[in-house]
């Protein structure tokens, strides 16, 4: 589902658009972790949210 995102990519979480742009932080097995501009860093279980790649580059 969130195969090729990778650490420093900008993303959004659909679910949750009041979080804003968030940076990937870590991936660590299917636990995303992403610190969004309005929701602070936030674990994301990535087997059952798809984040959205909005840039691969970091903000």
């Amino acid at each position: 589902m969130n195969d090729f995102i990778e650490p420093g990519a900008i993303v959004r979480n659909p679910e949750a658009p009041e979080w804003g742009r968030g940076q990937v932080q870590s991936i660590i097995h299917d636990r995303i972790t992403v610190n969004f501009e309005n929701a602070g860093k936030v674990v994301i279980d990535g087997t059952r949210i798809a984040l959205e790649v909005e840039s691969p580059d970091p903000f």
